[in-house]
């Protein structure tokens, strides 16, 4: 465990966390949430690789070229290690169906880009390095983050995980801890995004994940040089606490208790391959569908309520854009009607065609999502739902903590569930797919991630 130390600046702490702490001091329940955290993006990851804006990206990466350090996944080309991080962090995020934390962070989908990218140009990477670096990166990205007040707007990824996906880089390629600061303060530059992008379906909710795992690397590899960054990110006068905390933020609450309480518990995992704010609202639609045996032709009116943060991202009226697998993500009468018609959503469910299904299309007329203040002091998540049916009965639910969340935690089996889910999909669905030995190389690997003697052979599992 890490002394308790008063006289260095909070950044300071931050930096020496990331470097001192022994990796048999990541608690059983964090070492927890990490594997369940690798296992959901490399699902996420071989099932995206046939999904909107992969292949362009990967072709405009392959043009820039640079030195053949580090892999893509999926596809196996070799990139400079930043671009390699870009290209498979986008990738992860592609099916938006990694994990997250409230109100919106997604930290997996760069953490472990930016980890096998730091981890390609390193000596040695064994499991346990590999285990501890995604621990402490994920635990500063939950640290950093914010309230929905505070990020009125923004895109939590972009803002707090850039510092997870720096930290997690720097622990790799073995910073001390004064680059380690400077690695985080150059990240600190780095921070950015709106949540504009998932309001209007845009594919640049995944092009912001790319670009966070980006950051991390070059952040770290500059400080190894060098490079400095302001010192005082955290606390100074124009630092996060004032710019993205917006002067509600006390950086001393960053670093209490830092390396003996954790914060990366409050992770979550999708239960459902769409908006975590859909989660709820999709699990009392087959929860009042499995009580009542309810089919879509009874239901002549649904009303979803939601508290105004979430209704900002899900709430909008559905229509199809460019991108229709992002415009049903994040849209919650889109996620009712699917649940409806055709039960346990699936990530093949988000196809195109399927998005667009004309049977779906009058059931969406009837479905009416509203904000509702009163919600917010139930929760992030809390959602009421109330269907009327053609035989005129009146069907209600509600519920505070979607499954997924800290307090609703998915089980082993349901975790395999999503894995198995995105193994399936991306035998259908991806350019390429892995054999059924290589499925099984991989299940053994994440099943035991502390005991890979080299943590690249992860990497090497993911190309297909």
């Amino acid at each position: 465990m890490l002394p308790t130390t008063t006289d260095a600046t909070p950044e300071q702490q931050l930096a020496r966390f990331v470097v001192q702490l022994a990796p048999a001091d990541v608690p059983a329940d964090a070492r927890r949430t990490v594997q369940h955290m690798v296992r959901a993006v490399a699902g996420t990851a071989l099932a995206g690789a046939g999904e909107d804006g992969i292949a362009a990206l990967r072709q405009l990466l392959l043009e820039r070229g640079g030195a053949p350090q580090a892999p893509l996944l999926v596809f196996g080309d070799l990139l400079p290690a930043a671009a390699a991080a870009q290209f498979n962090a986008t990738l992860c995020r592609a099916l938006d169906y990694c994990d997250a934390m409230a109100p919106g962070p997604h930290l997996g989908a760069a953490l472990l880009p930016a980890a096998l990218a730091a981890a390609a140009l390193a000596p040695v990477c064994t499991g346990e390095d590999l285990v501890a670096a995604l621990a402490v990166g994920a635990e500063l990205a939950a640290r950093f983050n914010l309230s929905e007040a505070q990020y009125d707007g923004f895109d939590p990824t972009g803002l707090c995980v850039v510092f997870g996906a720096a930290a997690t880089a720097a622990r790799l390629l073995r910073l001390t801890e004064t680059q380690t600061l400077h690695a985080l303060a150059l990240a600190f530059n780095r921070c950015g995004g709106s949540f504009q992008s998932h309001v209007d379906g845009s594919l640049g909710v995944r092009i912001t994940q790319g670009w966070v795992a980006q950051a991390g690397v070059e952040c770290a590899q500059m400080a190894r040089l060098g490079i400095t960054g302001p010192q005082h990110f955290l606390a100074g006068s124009c630092g996060y606490a004032h710019l993205y905390g917006r002067g509600t933020l006390d950086p001393a609450s960053l670093v209490a208790g830092l390396g003996r309480t954790w914060r990366l518990d409050r992770m979550m995992f999708k239960q459902f391959p769409s908006c975590g704010v859909t989660q709820g609202v999709t699990a009392l639609v087959l929860q009042l569908a499995a009580q009542h045996r309810l089919q879509a032709d009874q239901v002549t009116q649904a009303t979803v309520r939601l508290p105004p943060y979430a209704h900002r991202l899900v709430g909008q009226p559905f229509k199809i854009g460019a991108n229709p697998r992002v415009d049903a993500q994040f849209s919650a009468a889109w996620c009712v009607a699917n649940a409806l018609l055709r039960g346990r959503p699936q990530l093949a469910h988000f196809e195109p065609a399927r998005v667009a299904d004309p049977a779906l299309q009058p059931l969406i007329q009837r479905i009416t999502v509203l904000a509702d203040p009163a919600l917010d002091v139930r929760g992030h998540t809390a959602v009421d739902l109330a269907i009327t049916t053609t035989d005129g009965r009146q069907l209600q639910a509600g519920l505070d903590t979607a499954p997924g969340y800290p307090g609703a935690a998915l089980s082993d089996a349901q975790h395999q569930t999503r894995f198995a889910d995105c193994l399936a999909y991306a035998a259908s669905a991806a350019p390429r797919a892995l054999s059924a030995a290589q499925v099984q190389a991989l299940q053994a690997a994440l099943a035991d991630l502390g005991g890979l003697p080299d943590a690249r052979q992860l990497a090497a599992l993911l190309v297909t």
